[in-house]
C-alpha cells in the first residue's frame, strides 16, 4: 500500500474502531468477540482499502462488512456449541447517586439481555436504527436489503424487544422513579 493511503486508513480506523467495536458488541453481546470482529472488520478493509476508498460512504461499508462479518461468525459450527453464563462487568459510577445508578445499570442490563434474545436481522436493525442513528435509507444499505425490509424487521424487532423486556421484568418489583 503507498504512504498516502496506508495514512488514510490509519486515520479511518482510528477515528471508527471505537464505534465499530460497541456496534459489534450490541450484535454479539460479547466485549471480546466484538474486539475480534472489529479487527476481522479492518483487516477486510485495509485489503481492499484502494477500491473502498471511492465508496460514498466508508462507515456504511464498514458497517456492511461489520455485519457480514458477525453473521459468518455466527453460522460457524464451534460458536453454536458455545454456552455464555458469566455477565460483561459494568464500571461503577462513583459520581452518581448509587440509587440512580443501579437503576441505570439495571436498565442497561435488561437493555442489553432483551437484545440478545433477538433474531440476529431484527437485532441488527434495531443497533443500526436505534444505537448507531441511522436512517432507514443508511440501514438499508448496510443490511443489503429494501426500505421496507428495515422498517418491517425493526418493527417486528421492537414488538419482540417489547415482549422479551415484559418477560424479564415480570418477576422484578416496579422500579422508584428519581426525579
Amino acid at each position: 500500500m503507498r504512504k498516502p493511503d496506508e495514512e488514510n486508513f490509519r486515520a479511518f480506523a482510528g477515528k471508527h474502531a471505537a464505534g465499530l467495536r460497541r456496534c459489534a458488541y450490541l450484535f454479539c453481546g460479547d466485549w471480546h468477540l466484538a474486539e475480534d470482529l472489529t479487527q476481522t472488520t479492518l483487516i477486510k478493509i485495509y485489503r481492499a482499502w484502494s477500491k473502498v476508498q471511492v465508496q460514498d460512504s466508508l462507515q456504511n461499508y464498514s458497517r456492511r462488512v461489520l455485519l457480514n462479518t458477525w453473521l459468518d461468525e455466527k453460522r460457524r459450527p464451534w460458536r453454536r456449541s458455545e454456552l455464555r453464563y458469566e455477565t460483561v462487568p459494568d464500571t461503577p459510577d462513583v459520581s452518581a447517586d448509587p440509587e440512580a445508578a443501579q437503576d441505570r445499570s439495571w436498565a442497561k442490563d435488561m437493555t442489553h439481555r432483551a437484545l440478545l434474545e433477538l433474531p440476529p436481522r431484527q437485532r441488527a436493525a434495531l443497533v443500526l436504527r436505534y444505537f448507531d442513528d441511522l436512517s432507514v435509507a443508511e440501514t438499508a444499505v448496510v443490511l443489503g436489503c429494501s426500505e421496507g425490509t428495515v422498517k418491517s424487521q425493526t418493527a417486528r424487532g421492537l414488538a419482540t424487544l417489547r415482549n422479551v423486556v415484559e418477560n424479564l421484568t415480570a418477576g422484578r418489583p416496579a422500579r422508584r422513579v428519581v426525579s
